[in-house]
């Protein structure tokens, strides 16, 4: 009996140990928290997705064209309580939006903030400085 007692509990610890990578969470080094980007732009697409939401967002080059940037957000969840919904950014909504950039130079980053095209401001709630004007 005591042999199937360890058994079990020895099966819990490892099913548990197991589980430890899925609850594990990307660090955000790659991105650079002591910069601040502004891009101006329009809406490509917004993915409100777990465990982070997304934003594309076309923002116009030297060059005549336009960048698409990626944007990672916080999750679903902890956006909506701070007024956040799926169809807050549309395709085709011109905004602005705050990120710290990625560190190794490629167009993306970590979301700070986004001003609607009605002008309300929505910021990353996770965040606990407030974006640099």
């Amino acid at each position: 009996m005591k042999k199937h007692i360890l058994l079990g509990c020895l099966s819990a610890l490892l099913l548990g140990a197991a589980a430890l990578p899925v609850a594990a969470h990307h660090s955000y080094a790659m991105f650079d928290g002591s910069k601040q980007v502004s891009l101006v732009g329009t809406i490509r697409e917004f993915r409100w997705t777990n465990p982070h939401s997304w934003i594309q967002i076309d923002v116009p080059n030297d060059q005549g064209g336009s960048d698409t940037w990626a944007v990672e957000c916080g999750s679903p969840n902890d956006m909506a309580r701070h007024g956040w919904r799926a169809s807050t950014l549309k395709p085709g909504d011109r905004v602005t939006i705050v990120i710290n950039p990625l560190r190794n130079g490629d167009k993306g980053g970590r979301f700070i903030s986004v001003t609607l095209p009605d002008g309300t401001i929505l910021a990353e709630p996770a965040l606990r400085t407030p974006p640099k004007s």
